[in-house]
């Protein structure tokens, strides 16, 4: 996978918690720090895309629902949508958590974001996430270039009891949604243990943290709609770095060595492979995100544009 370079430095536009979206999808977080992993092991994870060793003429939509539960207990939902074009790609991610979860995760979000394909790996260009929580809304908005963030607007800015950002922080990173989306060491088609050898330098415009992932081991799935078949089993690990709040029960939850993992499912006609099952090991209960809708469409080869997820 290959790093894309964050921003111009300064924490002041690292906002702390949720934000609404404009068409009401909102994710409701008790902090930020809960907020960006959520929305990395949530809707990121939830619809992110992984390539198996190139984009060229992989075009295709991914349309992909999950469910959220937690000790069997459904307690909310994502919707992804992923268009990838031979030159382009867009995500659109929505989710919603409440129920049990309110200790950790509770209300809804919306993200999205855009990117160039060049040299067979995805380079963002913009990424936007709306969140709205019971204490307060806060909403990002990223311009990067080549990995850098060029504009970056976050509100509400972020308090003193955030770990600092710091411009290195910023650079040589990528956006939550695009985090999925990484080209395998080693080509060939099927799955492979290689597509889990990576580390994921993830940024949302407030928090900064990695997901470390190891191959674990190759297992099967069936959705209610969609894929049935084989999966490569990733496990993760999730080390913040930066913008939360060192106390937050999401961060103290995902951060003390749980065991996690993440399932990856071949999206049919490319090259590609999306996330279709998160886990997060936890001797009280876990937490499962797993897809229930997993479907795939052409593209039209000749388009010239990739179309905004959003709108259709």
């Amino acid at each position: 996978m290959r790093a894309f370079a964050s921003p111009d430095g300064g924490i002041a536009l690292t906002a702390p918690h949720s934000v609404a979206e404009k068409d009401g999808s909102k994710m409701t977080l008790h902090s930020h720090a809960a907020q960006t992993t959520i929305l990395a092991m949530g809707s990121a994870l939830a619809l992110l895309m992984a390539a198996l060793g190139g984009y060229a003429h992989a075009e295709g939509k991914l349309d992909a629902s999950y469910t959220i539960s937690f000790a069997h207990i459904r307690v909310g939902d994502i919707t992804a949508t992923v268009v990838v074009g031979d030159s382009e790609y867009a995500i659109s991610a929505r989710g919603r958590a409440g129920g049990v979860m309110t200790v950790l995760v509770d209300g809804e979000a919306s993200f999205t974001t855009h990117g160039t394909i060049k040299d067979d790996h995805p380079v963002p260009t913009t990424f936007t996430s709306k969140i709205v929580s019971n204490a307060e809304t806060s909403e990002v908005t990223m311009v990067l270039d080549e990995g850098s963030v060029k504009e970056l607007a976050a509100a509400p800015l972020p308090g003193r009891d955030r770990v600092p950002v710091t411009e290195a922080n910023r650079q040589r990173i990528i956006d939550p949604l695009t985090a999925m989306m990484f080209s395998a060491a080693a080509a060939g088609e099927g799955l492979s243990k290689e597509v889990c050898r990576h580390t994921l330098p993830v940024f949302d415009g407030n928090h900064r943290y990695d997901l470390k992932l190891a191959f674990k081991r190759m297992d099967k799935v069936t959705a209610e709609k969609g894929y049935a078949g084989p999966v490569v089993v990733c496990s993760v690990s999730y080390e913040p770095i930066a913008g939360h709040r060192p106390s937050t029960p999401l961060i103290k939850y995902l951060s003390e060595g749980r065991e996690m993992e993440m399932a990856l499912a071949p999206v049919a006609g490319t090259r590609l492979l999306a996330p279709f099952r998160m886990l997060v090991v936890s001797a009280l209960a876990n937490l499962v995100i797993e897809a229930n809708q997993f479907e795939v469409t052409a593209q039209p080869q000749d388009a010239s544009k990739v179309a905004d997820p959003k709108a259709q």
